[in-house]
């Protein structure tokens, strides 16, 4: 029987396969008021804004988002869980609900991945999302202390662990740890993910996206997609590349480097360009697909979709305009091993 990181891998060797687009700016467009957040469910704190718990007060709204973008041609769908932690979860005094709201978000994509593959036989993917927190393991939020941190290493790796059981509980394929702008917030998840296959007896695969805080191609903590990627490969990532950031015009340089040291599959999901002085996000689907398609062009990419802004709309556009076009190869273990005789330099740099 094939494992399902064996089943991604095979049909990835087929095409350039699609994810998801986004859900925060997605649910923004519902016009949601505090009682379609807060239900029954009788919090203390509003809720409003808290988009994760719609999977237990108002499940219509991340179902009808997931089921449009399986219309729009999605192989894989995340599970609307970005924030479903307990850390994240405490500003709006939910923390207690996060197995449940984890649970039936996951269960949400997963009846949906499933009825539409039962349609048309063709695989659909169910990934398990992550958030990196409001906190980070690597910087101070103190100026004046910067030896300080609100949380240590082991504390957010229990929070991840219990995000990934009720996550797995609930039928994820993946764990997705995405956003990554403090690499060593991503190793707690990391951790926790490797920890929870180990308890299932089975093989948890991992996906990992970081995030780009300025042009140069570092994030937060400093490392650049090189360091990055050296940093996370000995977690086997299912599938490695960015996320968010900025614009796939922006993203450009950056992929190309991925991709050509990377030995797993490269999944890139970026804005819908930058946002304007509003904060809303103005590049057409037609525009996206095209600047994603210079990267499939080029042969850097197997797994495309969309962060901030994207709609259903540039979901089906880009499936459009990269139909029939062969997937990136991944770059071979000899190359990796290669490169990874480097990695002193890359640390002491």
């Amino acid at each position: 029987m094939t494992t399902v990181r064996e089943r991604l891998l095979a049909e990835a060797e087929k095409r350039i396969l699609l994810t998801d687009g986004a859900f925060g700016t997605e649910i923004q467009n519902w016009k949601l008021v505090e009682a379609d957040y807060a239900g029954t469910l009788g919090l203390a704190h509003d809720q409003k804004g808290n988009n994760d718990i719609l999977a237990l007060t108002k499940p219509e709204v991340p179902e009808t988002i997931t089921r449009e973008y399986l219309d729009a041609g999605s192989d894989m769908v995340s599970t609307n869980t970005f924030s479903a932690n307990v850390i994240s979860q405490a500003d709006y005094g939910a923390e207690h609900l996060v197995k449940e709201i984890n649970i039936a978000s996951a269960q949400i994509a997963r009846r949906l991945a499933d009825e539409y593959a039962a349609k048309d036989g063709r695989p659909r993917f169910v990934a398990g999302a992550l958030g990196p927190t409001n906190k980070t393991l690597s910087l101070s939020p103190d100026v004046n202390d910067p030896g300080y941190r609100e949380i240590d290493f082991d504390y957010l790796k229990q929070v991840y662990r219990e995000q990934i059981d009720a996550l797995v509980e609930g039928g994820v394929d993946f764990i997705l740890i995405e956003t990554v702008f403090d690499t060593l917030n991503a190793k707690a998840g990391i951790m926790a993910a490797i920890e929870a296959g180990e308890a299932l007896g089975r093989d948890l695969p991992i996906m990992l996206s970081m995030t780009l805080t300025d042009l140069s191609g570092r994030n937060l903590s400093g490392h650049t997609v090189e360091a990055f990627w050296h940093a996370v490969r000995h977690a086997r990532p299912v599938t490695i590349g960015l996320n968010c950031s900025f614009g796939a015009e922006q993203l450009r340089p950056h992929v190309r480097t991925l991709s050509g040291i990377a030995d797993t599959l490269i999944m890139v999901y970026p804005n819908a360009g930058l946002p304007n002085e509003l904060g809303a996000y103005d590049e057409l689907p037609d525009q996206t697909a095209a600047l994603v398609r210079e990267w499939a062009d080029a042969g850097q990419v197997n797994i495309l979709g969309g962060c901030c802004g994207s709609t259903p709309a540039h979901i089906a556009a880009i499936a459009k305009t990269v139909a029939g076009l062969p997937p990136r190869k991944a770059a071979k273990p000899e190359v990796r091993t290669r490169l990874a005789g480097l990695e002193p330099m890359i640390m002491a740099a």
